[in-house]
């Protein structure tokens, strides 16, 4: 069975190592791919609208336009149940200890890591 990830990052060179380093990990993965937390939030009301898989996994990035990650985790709570199941990794190119331990407390995050995104660091989350 092939996991569903999700990477959330406004950065281009960001969204092509996240994807690189799902797809070196050798799984057959399915990769969505949004440039903003508002558009993520409305790939999964249409993917539930769709009755299709939720992502398994979510790379989310904390500093974007619009929409910042820490809003985007407030959203994703009131969205659904099913996403309790839903494993947030947070990605970031700024060493903040704030975030860093707001990430590390909060429920909804699984973990915190540094920009560029490994694969070494996919094999991590998916164990």
């Amino acid at each position: 069975m092939s996991a569903v990830f999700l990477v959330i990052d406004d950065d281009l060179v960001s969204q092509f190592t996240a994807r690189y380093a799902v797809e070196q990990c050798g799984e057959d993965s399915q990769i969505y791919v949004c440039e903003s937390a508002i558009e993520a939030l409305d790939l999964l009301t249409q993917l539930r609208k769709e009755d299709k898989p939720i992502p398994d996994y979510i790379l989310l990035d904390l500093v974007m336009p619009e929409m910042n990650g820490w809003e985007f985790i407030d959203q994703l709570q009131h969205y659904n149940a099913n996403i309790n199941a839903t494993k947030v990794f947070v990605m970031s190119a700024f060493t903040n200890s704030k975030d860093r331990e707001k990430a590390k407390q909060h429920q909804f995050i699984e973990g915190y890591y540094e920009k560029p995104v490994s694969r070494n660091m996919i094999q991590n989350m998916i164990k």
